[in-house]
């Protein structure tokens, strides 16, 4: 249905090229392209400190839509900068509800026929003669193409007794009402939510839409099925796969026929509400903090992530009891100071990112794929450790442990360090609170609170190394430990899954195929190391093995990079000179100019462009591959695009090659459209 629907726009997109009318392009200098906007005001005079209310009135063509506030998987909402009289102040803008537009399954949320965008302005105290409201307003309009579209507007109020006129009756009554007399709540399910309506009575929601006004809170394109139980409406909505973290409130405006209210629901089970397990944060005091912290520090060495690390130390402790009471002591202190230091580094690094903008909480540094990977691989390594794959002696931070005081200490602490980075997935009991404290405090108080769960961490290691008697009550050493190793890895392998999942969630499916080989490279260069390292091999199999070992490790480092990679490596940034030059050599070149925020842009690309014929034709026929990417409206890009008379996206040029002109594709494509211009490039250049 939807090759149906596109190879109909194309069609259309075609004859209304063969007439020598390029579909949805404007003259260069209209700066609001099908579309023409005006200020409204509701008082023909104001007094000096008196409210009024002015609006942005569109008038959209047939056929084309500018956005709402959330504009959902693509494009931009409309926007006001005003330019005031001094004193004056202006509110935000009010939205009307808007519409749902679906193509190629992105949905976006918009507006059609005259939309009104609605501000209060007060006036100055001092206000006399005359008050000159002026505004840059700015929106993108589409269809088949997006163009962005801006107007320079200012109207003059004279000052006076205040005379209120309807200029904006009817754009007050098209706004979302205030929801009194309804309820709303919702619960997270897993990465879903449960939003609960309760309305006046008579009111039916069987056909309600809610349009929430954030983005990346929901799946814009998920169905949304209210159901009534009781008197009460329900409904599923889907979270966004791009979420971060679930909301701690679903906002936006319920849509049920001519019915249009805003709602605020709050989430329960959200993870950004400590409610369930501490205090909130806001009236939590400092010392409450740093108990929790400690609590949640002690309770976090026996969370899937650290169990094991800890397990195989106090499995050191076995193998050392024989140590004198200062070496034992020496190396619980060592490693505490390794936990410690590295959550005081962690929060420092925390606080930095979040004093330069960037949102930033426990576990921050899993959205980073790079540092997920990473992980991962930790996790697979030190499994195969625990399994007797290979052995790294007391260096691979101490796992086993080895307590002489040469390398005893340093591995100490580098098993903090460890310990700490491993749990840096988790989340224990009374964490969330005291985190949620701690990060918008100053920093010496954040601080504190990080040293404590730092602190709660490393207690049980560090009593234990303070109370050599109760080493003595633990079992004597025996083939009971290498049982429990062997055990303890399986913890470590499910962490290493959950972090591919992760992985896989904030890249793609391939992405983390890609990494699992990685992983397989990785668990083959432990494997020869174990092989070819161990007591009594040397010379040529010593060799290999470690040879072997480097190029797996080099091998699994390529993979990542791999999974890293764009999807779509053979298209390359935008450069005029480059593209000249393949040009003038008679090179065939393909230009995709589009924007983020381009609806058409974005389903062309998903279902044509990366089609497995087309990119194997590109391929096949040596076209270079541009990508023009116009979001933020690049001078360059724009001087190409007034080159072929265009003034929005998407544009696609090809380029056959040899003497051959340009050929312009329709802004609506098909897989069969694209292959059929690729077959006129020029024969020298085809059989590349």
């Amino acid at each position: 249905m939807r090759t149906a629907f596109s190879v109909l726009l194309a069609l259309l997109a075609a004859a209304a090229s063969a007439q020598g009318v390029p579909v949805g392009q404007a003259p260069a200098d209209d700066p609001s392209p099908h579309s023409e906007a005006r200020l409204v005001a509701d008082v023909a005079r104001v007094a000096p400190g008196e409210a009024f209310g002015v609006a942005l009135e569109v008038d959209v063509e047939d056929g084309w839509h500018i956005y709402w506030i959330n504009p959902g998987d693509s494009g931009q909402p409309v926007s006001v900068d005003w330019a005031l009289p001094e004193g004056a102040e202006a509110g935000p803008l009010q939205f009307p509800p808007p519409a749902r537009y679906e193509v190629a399954g992105l949905v976006s949320y918009a507006h059609g026929g005259t939309p009104a965008f609605l501000t209060r302005i007060e006036a100055p105290d001092d206000a006399s003669g005359t008050l000159r409201i002026a505004a840059d307003a700015r929106w993108l309009i589409c269809a088949d193409v997006c163009l962005p579209a801006r107007a320079d507007l200012e109207i003059e109020i004279p000052v006076g007794p205040t005379e209120r006129t309807t200029a904006l009756d009817d754009a007050r009554l098209a706004l979302p009402a205030p929801a009194d007399g309804w309820t709303a709540s919702a619960v997270l399910a897993g990465s879903d939510y449960v939003l609960s309506i309760d309305p006046p009575e008579g009111v039916s929601l069987a056909d309600a839409t809610f349009f929430v006004d954030e983005q990346g809170v929901l799946d814009h394109g998920a169905e949304q099925a209210f159901a009534q139980e009781e008197g009460a409406w329900s409904v599923r909505l889907a979270g966004s796969p791009y979420a971060q973290a679930p909301a701690d409130r679903l906002s936006g405006v319920l849509v049920a026929g001519d019915l249009a209210v805003e709602l605020a629901a709050p989430v329960a089970g959200a993870t950004a509400s400590a409610a369930a397990t501490a205090p909130a944060a806001a009236s939590m005091t400092l010392w409450a903090a740093l108990g929790f912290a400690f609590l949640g520090g002690v309770i976090l060495n026996l969370m899937p992530c650290v169990f094991p690390i800890l397990s195989i130390k106090i499995l050191g402790f076995v193998n050392g009891r024989e140590h004198s009471r200062g070496e034992l002591r020496a190396h619980g202190l060592a490693f505490a100071a390794g936990v410690v230091v590295s959550f005081l580094a962690l929060a420092g690094l925390l606080l930095a990112l979040k004093a330069t903008g960037v949102g930033a909480g426990w576990g921050f540094q899993l959205s980073y794929p790079p540092v997920v990977a990473g992980l991962a691989g930790l996790m697979v390594l030190l499994a195969l450790n625990l399994l007797g794959v290979f052995e790294v002696g007391g260096r691979l931070a101490s796992v086993g442990g080895r307590l002489d005081r040469k390398e005893g200490l340093s591995g100490a602490f580098l098993s903090g360090v460890l310990a700490t980075v491993v749990a840096s997935p988790c989340t224990a009991p009374f964490m969330g609170g005291a985190l949620g404290f701690a990060v918008v405090q100053p920093a010496p108080v954040a601080l504190a609170v990080f040293a404590a769960l730092g602190v709660g961490m490393a207690l049980p290691y560090v009593a234990l190394s303070f109370q050599p008697a109760w080493i003595q009550k633990l079992p004597r050493p025996g083939p009971w430990m290498e049982t429990l190793k062997h055990v303890l890895a399986f913890p470590l392998l499910a962490t290493a899954v959950w972090l591919v999942w992760l992985y896989g969630r904030l890249e793609d499916v391939d992405a983390a195929a890609l990494l699992l080989l990685a992983l397989v490279a990785l668990g083959g260069a432990a494997w020869a190391w174990g092989r070819w390292s161990r007591p009594g091999v040397a010379g040529r199999p010593m060799l290999l093995g470690r040879g072997v070992s480097l190029l797996s490790v080099v091998g699994a480092v390529f993979l990542v990079g791999a999974s890293l990679a764009e999807r779509t490596e053979t298209w390359v940034d935008f450069d005029t000179q480059t593209v000249d030059a393949l040009v003038a050599g008679g090179e065939p070149v393909f230009v995709d100019v589009t924007a983020s925020w381009c609806l058409s842009c974005q389903v062309n690309k998903k279902t044509s462009l990366t089609a497995e014929a087309v990119e194997t034709a590109f391929a096949e026929r040596g076209v270079a591959t541009f990508r023009a990417d116009w979001t933020d409206q690049d001078p360059e890009i724009t001087a190409f695009l007034d080159r072929f008379g265009r003034s929005g996206v998407p544009l696609y040029v090809f380029y056959p090659g040899g003497d051959a002109e340009p050929v312009l594709l329709p802004e609506v494509l098909t897989p069969g459209l694209v292959l059929d211009a690729l077959a006129t490039a020029a024969p020298q250049t085809a059989s590349r």
